[in-house]
């Protein structure tokens, strides 16, 4: 069992050795950070290596850098496939500091919703009231919003008070992309394509010649060539070819992605040879997201 003094060496020489880029850290910078005499750092030091928590590293460059089973020690898991999950406050990022475990403490609470955020680095610029957001995290792209309401600097944990939580299923486009596409030729006429987007209810379809993809024509696009006097005209005459198309293997949170950028409602899913595969609108990312059939929205 540590001692209170020893896990906040611990704590300390991990936060120093984070952003230290591998480098090993010297007894008096950790004495100096935790305004303790060096000395006992170096007594402490003693202990701690003989319980395989610190290895000493000598010569003039010398000093100390914490072994795994210090990171187990102050339940904090690390492997060389982790990823650096980030601390925003006030949208600037800060540097030398990572997640390193996200638990929510009062969930079962209706007027309250705080996360214990366990950090990797110094959390000494990061005091009660500053407004922070934590992630992406791998995987699910869990992000959490909020207000620090309180910090325990011995186990380098900050207590947030949440205001919103986001996460995105690592699912990919095409596993929620809709088969049965509706599609013009080229040379639908536009009366044509008017009545399927009609009885179908749709704002837009992909265009099709020689089982290829080469445009989109949508809802605007017939406005357009009513406005002008276009109706003699052909879907391929009018379509837009300047399409998006992803592979099936997209991932939810990069399609969104690029819906925003793009500023589009719906991606084409074609194979390498721009076969049509499926697509995937707005809507589609949207009951992906918040998936409110399987939870529905608690309203009391």
């Amino acid at each position: 069992m540590l001692t209170s003094v020893q896990k906040e060496i611990l704590q300390t020489l991990i936060n120093l050795y984070q952003s230290s880029n591998g480098k090993s850290i010297k007894g008096e910078d950790i004495a100096e950070v935790m305004n303790r005499n060096p000395g006992t750092i170096r007594n402490q030091m003693q202990s701690l290596r003989s319980l395989s928590l610190v290895k000493g590293v000598p010569g003039p460059r010398g000093g100390y850098k914490p072994t795994i089973e210090a990171y187990h020690s102050l339940n904090i898991s690390v492997s060389d496939n982790d990823s650096i999950v980030p601390i925003y406050k006030n949208g600037t990022k800060m540097e030398g500091i990572s997640v390193a475990r996200i638990e929510f403490t009062s969930v079962p609470q209706p007027s309250e919703c705080e996360a214990a955020i366990k950090v990797l680095g110094s959390i000494k610029d990061l005091n009660l009231g500053d407004e922070i957001s934590i992630g992406p995290t791998p995987v699910n792209n869990l992000g959490v919003m909020g207000t620090i309401v309180g910090r325990d600097d011995m186990d380098n944990i900050l207590l947030v008070d949440t205001n919103t939580i986001r996460s995105i299923p690592k699912k990919t486009v095409g596993d929620i992309a809709s088969r049965n596409v509706v599609s013009f030729s080229i040379d639908c006429s536009i009366k044509e394509a008017a009545k399927k987007l009609s009885e179908k209810g749709i704002d837009g379809a992909p265009v099709i010649k020689n089982g290829k993809i080469v445009g989109v024509f949508t809802l605007t696009d017939l406005v357009n060539a009513i406005a002008n006097d276009k109706e003699d005209e052909t879907v391929g005459d009018l379509m837009s070819t300047d399409v998006v198309i992803v592979n099936e293997d997209l991932k939810i949170a990069n399609a969104i992605d690029v819906m925003l950028k793009k500023s589009i409602s719906r991606l084409i899913i074609a194979d390498n040879d721009n076969n049509l595969l499926g697509i995937v609108t707005r809507t589609d990312l949207i009951d992906s997201v918040t998936n409110l059939k399987q939870f529905p929205i608690i309203t009391n």
